[in-house]
């Protein structure tokens, strides 16, 4: 499908500088630009870049200064990463979706599967299970015995849904997460563990998507609960009774302990980890690989570390870090002296 800079401008609502008859039919990053595509540029570091693409059109923010000329239609908009964003999102949305059900897939006939439903080949519906309308299931994914599925999902190969659980609408989850295996939870005795039954649920609400291979544990009673608009990348673990805010965003390999809470429209970073039954308040920055072991102050705040801290006093301790070795040095040295004078 082609489409000319002119138009492209109107759906974004942008500015053309140059051929605004350009024609592009593809997407390709500015560094890789090739004639017919269209690229953008958000980053400073990429800025020359834009002087040497191959691309036919070329988004840049409004305030961009161009040392001389360029060989692309350029499309100047407020934010460029925005703007591609939205230009992404129109894509997905014109490619047509699948429907029907492969005749290798396995459903309860006590499920309820809504309409233009698409399931693939060795998926499976369990007993009472409810499929809203325009969701999508793929190969070899598993939604267990009364689960819910709400309209507009989607479901990639090898996920597994446990029983009972719930998903709002527009939800997607990738290839081989599972959603609902039972929490961690065992009672020491004199001979090992006994288990503790999970029998609560997880409840996902609307325009939530989960990474690849992303563990979310049912709770031992009630629910763990991911709030609307919640972004999980991929190899995440969220443990038993936890709860994410609205709108928050976890890069990958992110740990969650039992019973934590996190606030709405907090942005952690990879690797971080939290600690059980602590509340993280709303707008809470956490850094990559931070340990976060207590409650936090208030919004807003910024924790980098581990364990956890405000970052001016964890930069200041790796200052006095780096200079250890040499602390250590004058230490024996001034040991050593003190030494001889006692002798005297």
């Amino acid at each position: 499908m082609e489409f000319t800079a002119k138009q492209i401008a109107e759906l974004i609502g942008g500015r053309v500088e140059g051929n605004e008859n350009a024609v592009v039919s593809a997407f390709a990053k500015i560094e890789e630009g090739r004639k017919g595509a269209i690229s953008f540029l958000s980053n400073p570091k990429y800025t020359h870049y834009v002087y040497e693409t191959e691309s036919s059109v070329v988004l840049v923010n409004d305030d961009l200064e161009l040392e001389h000329e360029v060989k692309p239609t350029l499309i100047r908009v407020k934010n460029a990463y925005e703007a591609v964003a939205k230009l992404l999102q129109l894509y997905e949305q014109m490619r047509p979706k699948k429907t029907g059900i492969d005749p290798l897939a396995s459903i309860s006939p006590k499920a309820h599967v809504g309409k233009d439903v698409f399931i693939g080949a060795f998926a499976v519906i369990g007993d009472g299970a409810v499929i809203g309308d325009g969701s999508q299931i793929y190969s070899h994914a598993v939604i267990g015995d009364g689960v819910k599925v709400g309209a507009n999902c989607l479901i990639y190969p090898n996920v597994t849904i446990y029983q009972g659980c719930q998903l709002g609408n527009n939800v997607t989850i990738h290839a081989g997460s599972v959603i609902g295996a039972d929490g961690f939870g065992f009672a020491p005795n004199a001979e090992g563990y006994d288990k503790i039954p999970q029998i609560g649920i997880v409840i996902i609400e609307d325009n939530v998507e989960i990474g690849a291979n992303t563990c979310i544990d049912r709770s031992t009673m009630g629910q763990t609960v991911i709030h609307s608009g919640v972004k999980l990348d991929n190899l995440i673990q969220v443990a038993h009774n936890c709860e994410i805010g609205e709108n928050t965003v976890m890069s990958a390999q992110v740990g969650l302990a039992g019973s934590t809470k996190i606030g709405s429209w907090c942005m952690v970073g990879g690797q971080a980890g939290f600690a059980g039954h602590i509340n993280v308040a709303d707008k809470t920055f956490v850094g990559a690989q931070c340990g976060v072991i207590g409650n936090t102050k208030g919004n807003g705040e910024t924790l980098i570390g581990s364990p956890a801290m405000d970052p001016k006093v964890y930069f200041k301790g790796m200052a006095m870090l780096r200079r250890l070795p040499d602390m250590y040095k004058e230490l024996s040295a001034l040991r050593k002296e003190i030494e001889a004078l006692k002798n005297k």
